[in-house]
């Protein structure tokens, strides 16, 4: 147990924390206006078509009317970027949370609902608990290591349960099935068509899904440069997904930066730097004047 909390906790930079706070902060942003703009919809959806998920009836949460679901977007809109600048990082924190899992209730209450965003949520849920983080801070904490870790988790937790329900609900047929298939018939791009006329390529695809999935939680078990290399696996996962079926999980890419040394991404600074440079350059080309 103790070796358990050790890891659960390990210290990291306080630089890392601010800057996926900013990161996953700015997505939420983002999300609202490129990702899931369609929630907005449902302020004019008769409320007889809204079965709200199981936290919704617990929590009785109210039927999406036009003001709520107006009065989210802009209120979240204006906070989550509020709070990617490091202010206030619990009280902002903590309501961007709530604001944002009750437009997810919102988002999946009438028929779908998706599992890419279980990372971002757990994110969204633990970044309040580490308070405050300045970017470029070298010191370590455990509160930030500990909000990175169960994020991780989450991630992780994502690809293995999509494969375990993929097995539980379709057995070992699954990998044998025409599921990638449909896929392509239904979403797939001129790369997919490219793809699926090569025999058997989907069914070892299919196996390969669920290999992955299964073996997602080695990334736990590897050194830092591994990985590293087990991360940009999969984002390439992901990017071969939007290339040939159209779907994106950018929030769950969003998450995926908590396995990444994120304090090493400067981008003010190398801007600053660059500006410092250029100016050096113009003036060891001007010319005195005689």
């Amino acid at each position: 147990m103790k070796r358990l909390g050790q890891w659960l906790t390990a210290p990291v930079p306080l630089g890392r924390v601010a800057a996926f706070r900013t990161l996953i902060y700015l997505f939420v942003a983002a999300d609202l206006v490129i990702f899931t703009p369609w929630v907005r919809h449902h302020a004019s959806t008769p409320g007889d078509l809204y079965k709200p998920l199981l936290v919704g009836r617990l929590l009785h949460l109210p039927t999406p009317t036009p003001l709520l679901v107006h009065g989210i977007f802009w209120t979240l809109l204006l906070l989550a970027l509020a709070a990617a600048t490091g202010r206030a990082p619990r009280l902002l924190g903590w309501t961007v949370f709530a604001l944002y899992f009750e437009w997810m209730i919102i988002a999946m209450s009438y028929g779908k609902v998706d599992h890419d965003r279980v990372g971002l949520l757990v994110a969204l849920a633990v970044l309040p608990t580490v308070g405050r983080a300045r970017h470029g801070d070298p010191r370590g904490t455990e509160a930030g290591g500990w909000a990175l870790r169960v994020t991780q988790i989450a991630v992780v937790c994502t690809y293995f349960l999509a494969a375990w329900a993929k097995l539980r609900f379709g057995g070992l047929d699954w990998v044998t099935s025409s599921v990638l298939a449909r896929a392509i018939v239904r979403r797939g791009t001129e790369l997919a068509d490219l793809i699926a006329g090569v025999p058997y390529l989907l069914i070892l695809a299919q196996f390969g899904i669920v290999a992955f999935e299964l073996a997602s939680p080695a990334i736990f078990f590897l050194r830092a440069r591994w990985r590293n290399y087990a991360v940009a696996f999969f984002y390439s996962f992901h990017v071969v997904t939007f290339a040939t079926i159209t779907i994106s999980f950018a929030p769950h890419l969003a998450a995926i930066t908590s396995f990444l040394a994120l304090e090493k991404v400067r981008p003010l600074t190398w801007a600053r730097g660059f500006l410092k440079r250029s100016r050096g350059q113009v003036r060891g080309h001007e010319r005195p004047v005689v």
